[in-house]
């Protein structure tokens, strides 16, 4: 899940360890089965999504083409399934290890890949402040 942000920080303890200006927020879930290939085409393709407005106010650019900041904070709640009843099974989530093991994956990647890169901290109580520029929130699915 990404969301485009005029502004976006991770607090933990009360410090901030992550921030950015403009850029995208981009929340990080590994699944049982997800693998380096898949991380590697969910970050090529966040990379070059156009979702950024052009001179002529359309969604014509890229984070790359505005020198925007990528701010990767892991969130294993995305794999909830609220299908059966009121509270959520996680059941889908990786297990914490294989779930670390991918997210600092990706976040060397995009490191290696982008100029401009803060994090979270995996299995933290992190609180996430951020600024939604439009709004616009994109869940992101590679096969």
């Amino acid at each position: 899940m990404l969301q485009r942000v005029s502004e976006a920080r991770v607090v933990v303890g009360g410090e901030t360890i992550g921030q950015i200006g403009a850029g995208l927020l981009v929340l990080v879930c590994a699944e049982h089965g997800d693998s380096e290939a898949q991380a590697d085409k969910l970050l090529a393709k966040l990379l070059k999504l156009r979702i950024f407005s052009d001179d002529a106010g359309k969604m014509n650019r890229s984070v790359q083409d505005i020198g925007g900041g990528l701010l990767l904070v892991s969130q294993f709640t995305l794999a909830a399934d609220t299908a059966g009843g009121n509270r959520p099974s996680f059941t889908n989530a990786a297990p914490a290890d294989q779930g670390r093991r991918l997210y600092e994956y990706f976040v060397n990647q995009a490191r290696a890949a982008h100029p401009l890169v803060q994090t979270g901290e995996f299995g933290a109580d992190m609180k996430v402040h951020l600024v939604n520029d439009g709004p616009v929130t994109i869940p992101l699915r590679v096969q």
